[in-house]
């Protein structure tokens, strides 16, 4: 047999299922090494039963080129893959999907359907999990089952090809807003308030934008910690996802909307607004555009809109110069772009 084509240096999964409970892992290869390529087609010719390949994107595998542990993660994906089907009897059922850090692998388990999300090593991997049981599916995609120490999720399946990026701006700053409300129930005290991260954070910020150049205009700096320490000052015990943007909101049926890898926060539930409107800014003409957009989202939430301005000014303030510290280029510009618009 052959071996379906891919990308050179991508990740197959390759397995066989002789029956729909069968998911069994047979082999992986990498599509740039020849010889690997060979002995893997040798041992999937030696197979029984229908065969089939999943290959795991070549830019899955670009973001994670960083680490040798992560390589290593990645190279050790067909066995981690096996063994979570064996443990949780499931059968693979289509191509992957992916994030930034992890893959997820459609499955069945008897007749009901589910997603096989598999995180990097990452330290955050407990308090996403603590995230989902915190919501319990109020928003969120549902935690099914879970294997904290192999950084693995049984989750709801959810539409990978529509999240609120596929929707037109307007639309989907109105259904992020409105997230953020639909996520605000009552929090526990013992999670970290957004008030005190703000504050931290200020600690920091003149500091880190003198070292850096003064990259940002002095005015603009101003602003921002003039917004801080009125964000420092936010009380509730409202629950925030701290990590809402367009793309970690997908179609489901259950709800029409559900929010992926959750960061739970307490506090302020505008606090990371601003992530709406600069993954987007290239859809934003001018500043008015901007200023509409934010208006948006804080009628959707439920905010008050110069408090939502502030909380914008503040984050994006924040994230110019953490761009800046980790060598990005294109971030910081916009940046600059949206707080000039907000500013106005």
């Amino acid at each position: 047999m052959s071996l379906p084509l891919t990308r050179p240096g991508a990740l197959l999964i390759a397995a066989r299922r002789p029956d729909p409970g069968n998911g069994r892992l047979i082999a992986a290869v990498s599509v740039g090494d020849p010889a690997a390529a060979q002995r893997a087609g040798e041992r999937l010719e030696r197979c029984d039963g229908l065969i089939f390949v999943i290959a795991v994107p070549s830019t899955f595998r670009a973001m994670l080129r960083g680490s040798h542990e992560r390589r290593a993660w990645l190279d050790s994906l067909p066995e981690r893959v096996d063994q979570q089907c064996r443990a949780w009897n499931l059968s693979l059922d289509g191509d992957p999907w992916h994030g930034s850090n992890a893959l997820v692998l459609p499955v069945r388990r008897g007749g009901e359907q589910f997603a096989l999300r598999l995180t990097a090593p990452d330290e955050s991997f407990p308090a996403e999990v603590a995230a989902l049981r915190f919501w319990a599916g109020r928003g969120t995609v549902l935690l099914v089952e879970t294997d904290l120490g192999a950084g693995t999720m049984l989750l709801e399946r959810l539409d990978p090809t529509r999240s609120l990026a596929t929707l037109p701006l307007a639309e989907a700053n109105h259904h992020a807003g409105r997230m953020m409300r639909r996520l605000a129930v009552p929090a526990p005290s013992w999670v970290l308030s957004t008030g005190e991260l703000v504050r931290d954070r200020l600690a920091t910020l003149k500091s880190d934008w003198v070292a850096l150049g003064r990259p940002v205009p002095a005015g603009m700096l101003a602003a921002a910690c003039t917004a801080a320490e009125t964000l420092t000052s936010a009380t509730g015990d409202r629950a925030v996802d701290a990590a809402l943007h367009h793309e970690q909101v997908l179609g489901a049926e259950r709800e029409p909307w559900l929010t992926v890898d959750p960061w739970l926060l307490r506090g302020d539930i505008g606090f990371d607004l601003a992530r709406c409107l600069w993954d987007r800014l290239h859809e934003m003409p001018g500043a008015a555009t901007i200023n509409e957009q934010l208006d948006i989202i804080a009628d959707a939430a439920g905010l008050d809109r110069e408090h939502a301005r502030r909380s914008a000014i503040f984050r994006t303030i924040d994230y110019w110069l953490w761009g800046l510290q980790h060598g990005f280029t294109e971030d910081p510009l916009r940046c600059r772009r949206l707080v000039t618009a907000l500013l106005q």
